[in-house]
């Protein structure tokens, strides 16, 4: 078993370990991973995906058939075609999407690497992204892998997440810090 596994739990976890120690023994864990991201970004991107992901009203078959399509349409490595069409077969499709966050942890983990995520007030440059990149990673002491989202509401500056850190840069906070302080002079 992969050690480190308790970082995924439930449903999810278990699917997603069982997936990510077959990928390790066949050599396909970077493979997976990232026709696991892709899938992913399709569901987000595709509210009919999305529908035939979460519908409990579409059978075991329907599901599959359409699932295996779409995979296969995309071209994906044989072990997460077979992956997909098991969770299809075994109705939970609904935890897909939970799956594959739980897999690319456990990559992560397996990587020696952490997860983060970078909000800011508007799109990153790919030099700004590496610039955060690399301060983490020296902060950290280890890889950091980053996501980025875009939260027009900060007004400027950047929020990260990073494990159970967060760092809140933002004009937003800075702003509303600046209200209470003013509220307390009163």
């Amino acid at each position: 078993m992969v050690a480190g596994t308790s970082i995924v739990t439930g449903i999810a976890g278990r699917y997603a370990t069982a997936l990510f120690e077959l990928a390790l023994e066949q050599g396909a864990a970077d493979d997976v991973a990232g026709d696991l991201k892709g899938l992913g970004a399709l569901i987000d991107e595709s509210d009919d995906l999305l529908r035939l992901v979460r519908s409990p009203v579409l059978t075991r078959a329907e599901q599959s058939r359409a699932m295996a399509a779409i995979l296969e349409k995309a071209g994906v490595h044989t072990l997460t075609r077979k992956f997909v069409g098991l969770i299809a077969a075994n109705r939970r499709l609904f935890a897909l999407p939970a799956m594959i966050s739980a897999y690319q942890k456990l990559l992560a983990a397996h990587r020696g690497e952490i997860a983060g995520e970078v909000i800011s007030a508007s799109p990153l440059s790919d030099a700004q992204l590496d610039a955060v990149r690399k301060q983490l990673a020296q902060a950290m002491g280890q890889e950091v892998q980053l996501e980025s989202a875009v939260d027009e509401s900060l007004i400027g500056g950047l929020v990260i997440r990073v494990g159970s850190r967060m760092i809140d840069y933002s004009l937003r906070t800075k702003l509303q810090n600046l209200k209470v302080a003013m509220k307390g002079v009163g």
